[in-house]
């Protein structure tokens, strides 16, 4: 688990990407009505947190990394908790979470480690809370053209819109979505209907009250 932290820790353009207001302020669209507690996942230094408590005051936002570095750098004004945590084995109560955020996080987890982060995700969440994922598109048009790839340094896996949809309803979330995300969506909006002019997608899933882990 080591060689997470080291290889989060060489990857400084997390920490300074332009983009991750934009993605915060995605997220923040879909949240469900009156969320409270929110689980950042890979908050990094807080940049998306302090977005998030810029459009609503009454956040409870717990940050959650792995480089307890950057959980340092959090704003206190911003999160009221730092969790220096694997997201496998988080170790927080169960059901305690309105919204969890994962932004350009799971493409830095191990295939191996993929689905116990998802059930934990499943765990933490409360009925009625929603999951907010933003992968990498594997499919993006540009790297088909160029022979590129999404994996590469501190990411370590791949996940098609396809694959990560049936994982998140195998373990039990439902009203599973599919959206466009990354730069693109500036100018295209969300919605536009091929999935591969984005360079990555935003999940979005639900726990749906009195519904257990499958």
């Amino acid at each position: 688990m080591n060689d997470y932290v080291e290889l989060n820790k060489k990857q400084k353009f997390s920490e300074t990407d332009s983009f991750t207001p934009h993605r915060y302020r995605q997220f923040y669209t879909y949240f469900p009505i009156n969320p409270r507690h929110v689980l950042d996942v890979g908050c990094n230094t807080g940049r998306g947190g302090e977005v998030l408590k810029g459009l609503n005051s009454e956040l409870l936002i717990t940050g959650l990394d792995c480089v307890a570095s950057r959980l340092e750098s959090l704003p206190k004004s911003v999160y009221q908790l730092a969790v220096n945590s694997f997201s496998n084995q988080m170790g927080l109560a169960d059901s305690s979470f309105d919204v969890i955020v994962a932004g350009e996080f799971i493409e830095h987890l191990r295939d191996d480690d993929v689905e116990p982060t998802l059930n934990e995700f499943f765990r933490i969440l409360r009925a009625g809370g929603r999951l907010l994922l933003t992968p990498p598109n594997p499919a993006y048009l540009r790297l088909k053209l160029t022979g590129g790839s999404v994996t590469g340094g501190a990411h370590l896996s791949e996940h098609s819109h396809v694959d990560l949809k049936r994982k998140l309803q195998e373990i039990g979330f439902s009203n599973v979505k599919i959206c466009g995300s990354g730069r693109v969506s500036k100018i295209l909006g969300s919605r536009f209907p091929f999935l591969s002019v984005y360079g990555s997608y935003l999940a979005v899933a639900d726990k749906t009250p009195n519904r257990t882990k499958t």
